[in-house]
């Protein structure tokens, strides 16, 4: 009988990867053809290395997992920086792309993540621990994954809203 049958042969002084990746959502798509139906997939990946950085990517293939491979490699080249402030967001802000619109609030310690489905992906994969969303208008994985990464871009800290300011003439 093996011992630890619920570990696997891991090294324990590996590093763990450097990317986090999320299947958002996997579309099945049809064709159909002469002898049938021919289906195709496409699935939508998030990626993000938890200490704020995060992509978004979408793969399309014949077969589920090499869909999943090709989105996985996409947004691992769409990566951007996130600032944080701690395990939150500096401020309020929302974001919107197609019909979806999304409203990120920071939250206090101890929170967690309250958000759904794409959003809650997204967040998790930057490295967000504390905050409260509220998604309205349309609730299809793509519009909440994008919206949620234009509310990000909208994001700014405290040293760069100090140089905005220091950096606007005075009226």
């Amino acid at each position: 009988m093996r011992q630890n049958s619920f570990k696997r042969d891991r090294d324990p002084n590996a590093e763990p990867p450097e990317f986090v990746n999320k299947v958002v959502h996997i579309n099945r798509c049809a064709k159909v053809v002469k002898g049938g139906r021919r289906f195709s997939f496409s699935a939508l990946v998030v990626s993000g290395d938890q200490k704020g950085r995060v992509g978004i990517g979408l793969g399309k293939a014949k077969e589920v997992p090499e869909a999943i491979r090709k989105g996985s490699e996409r947004s691992e080249k769409s990566l951007m920086r996130v600032p944080l402030k701690g395990t939150t967001i500096p401020h309020d802000v929302v974001g919107q792309a197609d019909g979806g619109h999304v409203i990120l609030r920071p939250a206090s310690e101890g929170t967690g993540v309250i958000a759904g489905g794409g959003v809650r992906d997204v967040l998790e994969a930057v490295g967000i621990k504390n905050v409260l969303s509220k998604s309205l208008g349309s609730n299809t994985p793509g519009a909440m994954v994008n919206a949620t990464l234009d509310a990000l871009r909208k994001l700014r800290s405290a040293e760069q809203i100090q140089r905005i300011k220091e950096a606007a003439p005075a009226a």
